[in-house]
């Protein structure tokens, strides 16, 4: 009886390694080669902490692209998103960081090339008028010309990496409405206005993303709550340095694109 029990006892101690093993195996990430093309909203302008070698691309550390590579099993991470990058800079100027191996692609485009910048601009120190007819062109680019801008750069991602799983990621609303009583704050009808373009870009970006086989990542569900005006702003107010203005902020990466982006690839390795 003895050496039977001796017997048992050296099989459990074997066995209790093994097991751990076992469970332990599926907490393991999966390697994947990642890219991340795209503009500032990609790059992490808004989060004021930038790596000082990307100059006025402004990449941050803090910006969900990063962070997601850091919790991820990443065999290599291709950070190569710039603020202000219109659907052609990110087409001539960052897909060389793709290629065949390539198993993750993150982009947002578009927002620079309907005049992000000008109309924001226009609605902070414009008139009403001015105001709707700076959203009354940016909307009207996004319906007529984005499309096929946006077709071109996909058509060319999928191009250079043909075995890569390509989110492509959306903008936020910007503002929340109700009282506004914050330095630069703007009238609620133009805040709705600004908002409705980013809900026409939504709809062209997403459309044309399902187009192309890719996955879309609509950012305004997570974000909604969150927007400037709110009492937990993930988006920065008018701002000093102006550039960091409207432009998703440390939490806005964190709490905000980096959720979804996480629930986004869970969701396509499980379905695989």
């Amino acid at each position: 009886m003895r050496s039977i029990r001796s017997v048992l006892r050296l099989s459990l101690a074997l066995l209790v390694p093994a097991a751990s093993v076992l469970v332990a195996a599926p907490a393991q990430a999966v390697e994947v080669r990642y890219v991340a093309l795209g503009d500032s909203f990609s790059s992490g302008l808004g989060t004021r902490d930038y790596i000082p070698e990307s100059g006025d691309c402004r990449r941050s550390t803090k910006a969900y692209p990063a962070l997601w590579a850091r919790n991820n099993g990443v065999t290599s991470f291709e950070f190569v998103a710039c603020s202000g990058a219109t659907a052609n800079d990110v087409r001539t100027g960052q897909l060389n960081a793709l290629n065949s191996a390539t198993g993750l692609v993150t982009v947002s485009v578009g927002g620079t090339d309907a005049g992000f910048t000008e109309t924001m601009t226009t609605c902070q120190i414009g008139s009403d008028v001015q105001c709707n007819r700076a959203v009354d062109n940016s909307e009207q680019f996004i319906r007529n010309e984005l499309p096929s801008r946006l077709d071109t750069v996909y058509a060319a991602i999928r191009e250079r990496a043909p075995a890569a799983r390509v989110v492509v990621v959306g903008y936020p609303r910007l503002f929340e409405m109700g009282p506004c009583n914050i330095f630069g704050a703007i009238s609620e009808a133009r805040r709705t206005r600004l908002n409705e373009v980013a809900d026409a870009l939504a709809g062209v970006v997403g459309g044309r993303a399902a187009a192309a086989g890719f996955d879309f990542l609509d950012a305004r569900a997570r974000f909604a709550g969150h927007g400037v005006c709110s009492q937990n702003e993930w988006i920065n107010r008018l701002s000093w340095p102006v550039n960091e203005s409207y432009h998703p902020n440390l939490d806005g990466h964190a709490n905000g694109y980096l959720p979804e982006l996480t629930d986004k690839t869970r969701a396509a390795t499980t379905a695989r």
